[in-house]
């Protein structure tokens, strides 16, 4: 593999920040992540298409109107489910719906209402055992209109006329027309392989029958790339070998611009940047704030001589389990059989004979008694939502938690991960609000101040 091209100084800034936004955002159009992406993009898209290839194995590509990044998947990765314009979590309806909206878009033409997408997505959706958009339910209608707002996000369509919101109120009264941007719509469902084909999702996942040095040093770079911490357990004998060395981390600081901590037992890209991630920790409202804050009563508990923590050993991933229940979704009369192939469960990946590890164990019972302690000290700066709602709040942070890579759940509580040693030394500050204080700027709003160091 040869070695990425270097670029001029006075311009790797530039280049840095183009492949940041690629790797974060997959698809780029003229109004996502914002108008300055795809120009940036547009402008490094030689070196980009070259440098992602030899450095991650990815395609790049690039036109007038989107760029798009087809990644190389070596898991299935549920911590970063798709979210609606309001920060709502996709469900498996909202997925359907948006997938059966872009197969009607497809065959659409330049325009649609709101109405007619919905009609459409119907009409797929009656075809489907145990799924249905009745716009007479106002959850069917306000998960559709989700959907489409996801879209519309991306640029695949644009409201030229009327209100989503008024329809989702009343389909009666309200209607809306969109704009159908047809290359962001084929752009966005690009899959490596035809589903028909497939009669599992480990079809879409890189073969892990590729075992040269090469494959192996990207499989590390992606690694890095995609995960907030990696960790030497999740990795073999020789991926772990390749972690340790200098050029392999090196060529991911240069691409990205980012720079990689290194600890006994894993590294980690720190993003100041804010570019390359989809979670900022620490960060402003009540779950970061009240994630910090936890992680300091953590950090204490671990620490504690006089009271050690038990530990257990690390489960083995739960990646089959998803696959299993996602394998099981697959409809069998979609798939095409003469062209779908068995998984192939035998590799040739090296035997790892080294103990798990053993990580400190927190009962959910403490983990919750804490978050509620937390709440009685500082609830009244807190979202209003959450103060009166600990069990949910709990819940919400220790999920932040798991999808950064600090904790991991496991039944009845969770176990310690050693990244989240990083931020035991982080102050926090809260700001007490004056009682005489008649109004609430916008610099107000944010409840309380948390900084890391």
């Amino acid at each position: 593999m040869k070695q990425p091209r270097r670029i001029d100084a006075l311009a790797l800034d530039s280049y840095q920040r183009a492949a940041r936004v690629v790797l974060a955002n997959h698809l780029i159009t003229r109004v996502y992540p914002d108008r300055i992406a795809l120009p940036l993009v547009r402008r490094w898209a030689t070196e980009l298409r070259e440098d992602l290839a030899d450095l991650f194995g990815y395609r790049l590509e690039v036109t007038e109107t989107t760029a798009r990044l087809f990644p190389v998947h070596d898991r299935l990765d549920d911590a970063r489910p798709a979210r609606s314009v309001n920060d709502r979590v996709f469900d498996r309806r909202r997925y359907a719906y948006l997938a059966l909206a872009l197969a009607a878009l497809g065959r659409a033409g330049d325009q649609i209402t709101l109405s007619e997408l919905a009609e459409q997505v119907a009409d797929y959706a009656g075809r489907i055992d145990g799924l249905e958009l009745s716009t007479e339910r106002a959850a069917d209608r306000d998960a559709f209109v989700d959907a489409v707002g996801w879209l519309g996000a991306r640029g695949a369509l644009t409201l030229a006329d009327g209100d989503a919101g008024g329809w989702a109120s009343d389909p009666e009264a309200g209607e809306a027309l969109y704009d159908i941007d047809r290359p962001v719509v084929f752009a966005l469902f690009r899959p490596p392989r035809a589903l028909q084909h497939l009669h599992s999702v480990r079809g879409l996942l890189a073969d892990e029958a590729e075992q040269t040095a090469a494959d192996q040093a990207r499989r590390v770079r992606r690694a890095l790339v995609e995960r907030p911490v990696v960790y030497l357990e999740d990795l073999s004998p020789a991926e772990r070998a390749l972690l340790g060395q200098d050029r392999v981390v090196g060529e991911v600081e240069y691409c990205t611009g980012l720079r990689a901590e290194r600890r006994a037992e894993g590294v980690a890209l720190i993003d100041t940047s804010g570019r390359l991630s989809d979670t900022r920790f620490p960060g402003t409202g009540t779950l970061a704030q009240v994630a910090l804050l936890l992680i300091g009563e953590i950090a204490d508990a671990v620490l504690d001589l006089d009271n050690p923590l038990p530990r257990l050993p690390a489960p083995d991933p739960a990646e089959d389990a998803l696959i299993a229940q996602l394998d099981a979704a697959i409809p069998a009369s979609g798939v095409f059989a003469p062209l779908a192939e068995e998984p192939d469960s035998d590799t040739d990946e090296d035997l790892d004979d080294s103990e798990p590890a053993v990580l400190p164990f927190l009962e959910h019972t403490w983990v919750r008694s804490t978050v509620t302690a937390l709440t009685d000290r500082y609830g009244a700066t807190f979202a209003a939502q959450w103060q009166a709602d600990p069990g949910a709040l709990t819940d919400e942070v220790l999920a932040l938690l798991a999808r950064l890579r600090l904790v991991r759940p496991v039944p009845d509580g969770v176990l310690v991960l050693p990244a989240l040693a990083r931020y035991r030394g982080a102050v926090v500050t809260v700001r007490v609000r004056k009682t005489e204080e008649l109004f609430v700027t916008a610099a107000d709003t944010g409840g309380t101040g948390v900084g890391g160091n």
